[in-house]
């Protein structure tokens, strides 16, 4: 009698082994929080996900810790930005033993430069902030969809059906930004930030930024850049400057006071806000910024 107790129980462990594998979630880690938002809204219950840089936590300032190391050697995916926006990724993923795969969410999407007009037409590097256009994100979803099903193929339909769902909705906020952006006169779309966040949003919305720092909040504008910049403030009539939520506003403040401009609400650039703030997804944020920059640039008529 003990015996067959024992052999059932052993055979209920071995049907049920596989299927508690299969019911736990997948463990993907991404690199900050915007890429963290699109990896809970396609995978679902499906994932667990943790963000090496937190919402309100700046990428470009980010030092890794012991503590990330210990994320990426449980990941089962890691899913980073891509096009440099992450310097020290390489060196967290060599020093964590991670063997697995690390998905680039821009694959595909071409990159922009500023160009030399930008920064005292000195070249510059890639923009890496490609999020900052709507239609970039909707490729962001395929390629993590697609990973996520790689990685977990019980699971590919209900991920496929998640992307699809969220596609919908970054098509109509696409559509959406640029009904608001067209809304404001051309002459008036303009806007001073603080770093350069926004060359992709630019482009896809018709609006032209510029900006003391550059794709780095590392990087502290030299005097000669600052006048620089107040001249082209004054010479091409920049109505409205914005200081990211990432930023010290010192220096936004100083320009506009400087250039007699008026200082815009906050913005959202490089992370999400924490969830009881007011940009905790990806399109929060997106929706807070551009109603923001409308508000602003069509304060008192044009």
């Amino acid at each position: 009698m003990l015996r067959k107790a024992a052999a059932l129980l052993c055979a209920l462990a071995l049907l049920t082994a596989p299927q508690s594998a299969c019911a736990a979630p997948l463990h993907v880690v991404a690199t900050f929080s915007i890429l963290g938002d699109l990896v809970k809204q396609i995978g679902g219950e499906s994932v667990a996900v943790e963000t090496i840089v937190g919402p309100g936590e700046d990428a470009h300032m980010y030092r890794p810790t012991p503590q990330d190391s210990a994320r990426l050697a449980k990941a089962d995916l890691v899913v980073i930005n891509g096009l440099g926006f992450e310097g020290w990724m390489d060196r967290l993923v060599s020093g964590s033993g991670y063997k697995g795969p690390v998905v680039v969410a821009c694959r595909g999407i071409a990159p922009r430069s500023f160009g030399p007009h930008r920064h005292g037409g000195e070249p510059r590097a890639f923009d890496p902030h490609a999020w900052q256009d709507v239609s970039n994100v909707r490729l962001y979803v395929k390629n993590i969809a697609t990973a996520l099903a790689d990685a977990k193929p019980r699971h590919a339909t209900a991920f496929a059906a998640h992307a699809r769902s969220y596609d919908k909705r970054l098509a109509a906020l696409d559509a959406w930004i640029k009904k608001e952006m067209a809304a404001v006169p051309t002459d008036r779309r303009k806007i001073i930030t603080s770093h350069d966040a926004f060359e992709y949003f630019g482009q896809a919305y018709g609006v032209t930024f510029l900006a003391p720092q550059g794709i780095s909040t590392e990087i502290e504008p030299s005097p000669a850049r600052i006048a620089a910049l107040l001249s082209q403030i004054k010479k091409e009539k920049v109505h409205r400057v914005f200081f990211e939520t990432l930023a010290s506003p010192t220096l936004i403040r100083r320009l506009a006071e400087d250039a007699h401009v008026d200082v815009g609400e906050p913005i959202y650039s490089d992370a999400l806000s924490p969830p009881n703030g007011p940009a905790p997804t990806y399109i929060d944020m997106m929706r807070l910024n551009a109603t923001r920059f409308k508000d602003a640039l069509t304060l008192n008529g044009s």
